[in-house]
């Protein structure tokens, strides 16, 4: 199932890369706490069980950079990291966390790749912050603690402890509570309210951040977010020359070729690793060898690639199968003629496409 591979993704080991590789371990909080929040800044309460445990992050420091500046300096209440699967939007966020969690009262992580409904989320974040030793309100007749008298949280309880606690929460796997099917943007039916609670974050009066990690741009940060608004979002692209130390680890010789094929697999680093797998497996390593081909080997890399095509339209498909008939970049004027897509229709499934990150925009003088 599509959770399954998720899951088997987010919980890959893998090591981290700056200028040379290393490893590093993302611990286990401990789920009993009977702190008093009164050491903010030296003693967080950290629930990270749905955060990897070991992860590959490999140079990324401009990115980091950037999301620590809004977060810590600019109070960005409202983040989305974006980016096609195996990008790496998971391992930033894991190295952003270990640098900044000491700002934070508390700091949670949860995985959206089960799907649940925002009830079950909220309870188990709230249930999170009672271990940390937040004062919890009683809960109403639904079993879901109720915001306190007065408090301006539109019904979601889950707002009052990030606007009454400094707390970093970082929700991965968000496209999960998408619809497939539709143009970016839609929840599935019941999904909703959680809309209303990313657009919230974004508008009330807090310290806290939400860092959203998905393969989908959510459509309340694309009519939220601003140069100069608490709602920020950061697309990650391929890795470039330093995604050679991913094809290093793997044993692969040749490294005056090595740019090609990070070329060619766009500088994913979890596409490259499962190239540099097959590479090994089918080719010996010969790096030449795999190259002279003109074809472009997938693998195992199809399967994973097959999850977020099939989250598409119909509309989607059509187009995103002419894009991958062409031969080189298409000018965004250019509409097919046996396309059954009126110009208006094809901007919006290309605005949607983007926000799928299955498409890269590119300018060339006056043209997109």
């Amino acid at each position: 199932s599509n959770n399954h591979i998720v899951n088997s993704i987010n919980n890959s080991k893998i090591n981290v890369c700056r200028d040379r590789c290393h490893s590093q371990v993302t611990k286990d909080s401990s789920p009993a706490s009977t702190s008093n929040l009164q050491q903010t800044s030296t003693q967080p309460h950290l629930d990270l069980s749905d955060a990897p445990k070991i992860f590959t992050f490999c140079d990324r420091t401009s990115s980091l950079t950037t999301l620590k500046q809004w977060i810590l300096h600019e109070n960005t209440r409202l983040i989305a990291i974006n980016g096609i699967i195996g990008i790496g939007k998971t391992a930033i966020a894991a190295q952003l966390v270990e640098q900044i969690k000491h700002e934070f009262d508390f700091v949670i992580w949860r995985s959206l790749a089960t799907s649940p409904h925002l009830s079950i989320l909220q309870t188990s974040i709230i249930q999170s912050f009672r271990r940390g030793g937040a004062p919890v309100p009683a809960p109403n007749a639904d079993g879901v603690s109720a915001p306190e008298e007065g408090a301006t949280t539109g019904g979601l309880p889950l707002l009052e402890y990030l606007q009454k606690y400094r707390c970093l929460l970082i929700l991965d796997d968000v496209q999960m509570v998408n619809s497939s099917g539709q143009l970016a943007g839609n929840y599935q039916p019941g999904y909703e309210d959680y809309g209303t609670l990313f657009r919230q974050v974004g508008e009330l009066s807090h310290n806290s951040c939400l860092v959203l990690l998905s393969w989908e741009k959510p459509r309340e940060i694309a009519v939220l977010e601003g140069k100069n608004q608490p709602v920020r979002s950061l697309q990650l692209n391929g890795l470039g020359a330093v995604a050679g130390e991913i094809l290093r680890e793997k044993g692969l010789a040749e490294d005056e070729k090595w740019s090609e094929l990070i070329e060619q697999y766009r500088g994913n680093p979890l596409w490259l690793k499962i190239v540099a797998t097959m590479i090994q497996d089918l080719f010996n390593g010969s790096l030449a060898e795999f190259l002279s081909d003109d074809t472009l080997f997938l693998g195992d890399l199809e399967f994973l690639l097959h999850q977020p095509f099939n989250r598409l339209s119909e509309s989607e498909k059509q187009v995103m199968s002419w894009l991958a008939s062409e031969t080189a970049a298409v000018s965004i004027s250019k509409v097919p003629e046996n396309m059954q897509l009126s110009r208006s229709q094809l901007l919006k499934v290309m605005q949607s496409l983007g926000r799928h990150s299955l498409i890269e925009k590119i300018q060339e003088g006056d043209r997109t």
